[in-house]
């Protein structure tokens, strides 16, 4: 399968992130990538997961969204990774750039969020529910989406560790908030990073099928 993978600059908020772009020949959809606290596009975890998708023939978008400096001060600080507000702001930008088809072509948008970036995944999704057709969580806070929960109109999947006692008992709190298609669905054996043997494979693969099933012109599973 022929990719082409291209380091890119969106400007979005005001400010220019940078993001990784991979579009594989025959592209039926791209996913957004919203990373967790403290983490960057760079992430291995995410980097699987989008690794999957591609071989699935989705298009992925792996964009930090905190410029260098903001960065800086999160990593002091640990506050900007919380302001969920600042990311969703960021990805709404995003998905209008991607929206008008130049970075990728006309392709349908998923966004896939972990730990806090599944709350401004979701967000972003309330705020654009005409473009965002699909939401997975890994490991997520949808409870940090709060009233935009129920505004959420894309298909969400939420997946979350067996282990990873907390973080599932938010996730049931905020899936009886959603009234869009939603489903949580547990990984047994994994731990809130899904360093388990076998269980970021089983993520990406859930993904994969999830995105396969929601983004539109995808056949039915």
């Amino acid at each position: 399968m022929e990719i082409r993978t291209t380091e890119t600059t969106i400007p979005t908020g005001g400010v220019e992130l940078t993001g990784d772009l991979v579009v594989p020949a025959g592209a039926r959809g791209i996913v957004l990538f919203a990373h967790g606290s403290g983490s960057s596009r760079h992430s291995p975890r995410n980097r699987l997961v989008a690794d999957a998708l591609n071989r699935a023939a989705l298009a992925t978008l792996l964009v930090d969204l905190l410029t260098r400096d903001e960065e800086a001060v999160d990593d002091r600080t640990g506050e900007l990774r919380f302001d969920i507000d600042l990311l969703t702001g960021r990805l709404v930008g995003i998905v209008d750039w991607l929206g008008t088809g130049t970075p990728a072509g006309p392709l349908p948008i998923g966004l896939f969020g972990a730990s806090t970036g599944a709350a401004a995944a979701l967000a972003a999704a309330a705020s654009r529910p005409d473009q965002v057709y699909a939401v997975v969580s890994r490991g997520g806070r949808p409870d940090l989406a709060g009233p935009n929960l129920p505004r959420v109109r894309a298909s969400t999947l939420l997946l979350v560790g067996g282990l990873d006692d907390e973080v599932l008992r938010l996730n049931e709190q905020a899936l009886a908030e959603v009234e869009s298609t939603a489903e949580l669905r547990v990984v047994p054996g994994a731990t809130h990073l899904f360093s388990e043997a076998g269980t970021l494979e089983q993520v990406a693969r859930e993904a994969a099928e999830w995105f396969g099933a929601h983004l539109p012109g995808q056949p039915s599973r």
